[in-house]
């Protein structure tokens, strides 16, 4: 499978390129803004350099192949509208209309947690405790808490127009990311590990153990966000669907039933089964 993927370089992309990149019988070609020196972490790799808000640069990269995972987006939900229009509404746009002109078959489509975000915000610290009771799916009214998961509704509504209405692509998974860390912190204490090398509080302090409460519910391991993706990338009967991404976390309050269903998703990792950082 020729396979085409856009962010490659961030939190998400770069799991993918851990897992899923030397997988036999598929060949990748990465569409990034930028490439990384041969010394970077992530140096290497034969990138193609281009801006996802630059049709005929995406286009140019989308031909020939049968798959997109699109994952280049602005990635904050502090942005302005100037901020998320071009990468991640017209990003969207490009990534369909390269998708259809090309004849790509299937697109896997990078959403975020963010477009449910209200629930949390209204439920939450006590929506962090195990059996707190609430559970979403993808059928729940979307939330967004800002304007970035206000551009990524408009994505999946997107996918959902192109795979209704013309030939390619036949297939879109749009996936709601939940909390994807780089290696150094992918586990359920990697947030607030962070905070505290960022010295922004104290391990044991009130703020750190929120931290690990919310990451015990929203963490999706690396290597199970790379199975996500690849289960998209072999099924071949979803028209449309929206999946939650996340591990079997078992406070989590985003279902997976549906990607369980419907893909044969099978996560390895649950935040519960930590009660300590790694050494």
């Amino acid at each position: 499978m020729d396979v085409l993927a856009t962010g490659v370089y961030g939190r998400c992309g770069t799991a993918l390129l851990d897992h899923l990149y030397d997988r036999p019988g598929d060949d990748w070609t990465l569409f990034n803004r930028s490439d990384r020196p041969d010394d970077h972490r992530y140096g290497g790799y034969d990138t193609v350099v281009g801006n996802v808000t630059d049709a005929a640069a995406f286009q140019a990269a989308a031909a020939g192949q049968d798959a997109m995972v699109h994952m280049a987006a602005y990635p904050y939900t502090d942005g302005d509208w100037s901020d998320v229009l071009d990468p991640n509404i017209g990003g969207a746009y490009n990534a369909l209309e390269a998708a259809r002109k090309e004849e790509v078959e299937s697109v896997v489509y990078l959403s975020t947690n963010h477009v449910m975000g209200l629930y949390e915000e209204e439920h939450a610290p006590d929506l962090y405790d195990p059996g707190y009771g609430l559970v979403l799916d993808g059928t729940d009214p979307v939330r967004p808490d800002s304007l970035y998961g206000v551009s990524k509704v408009f994505g999946e509504a997107l996918g959902r127009y192109y795979v209704e209405s013309f030939e390619y692509p036949r297939r879109f998974y749009a996936i709601r990311v939940c909390s994807v860390r780089m290696p150094e912190y992918d586990h359920p204490y990697g947030d607030a590990e962070a905070g505290v090398d960022d010295g922004e509080f104290e391990r044991g302090s009130d703020a750190y153990e929120r931290g690990v409460a919310r990451m015990k519910a929203t963490w999706q391991s690396r290597r199970d966000f790379a199975h996500q993706v690849e289960c998209c990338l072999q099924d071949d009967d979803v028209e449309f669907d929206i999946f939650h991404g996340v591990s079997d976390n078992r406070r989590r309050w985003f279902s997976i039933e549906n990607a369980r269903a419907r893909l044969g998703y099978d996560p390895q990792d649950d935040g519960e089964r930590w009660d300590e950082p790694p050494a």
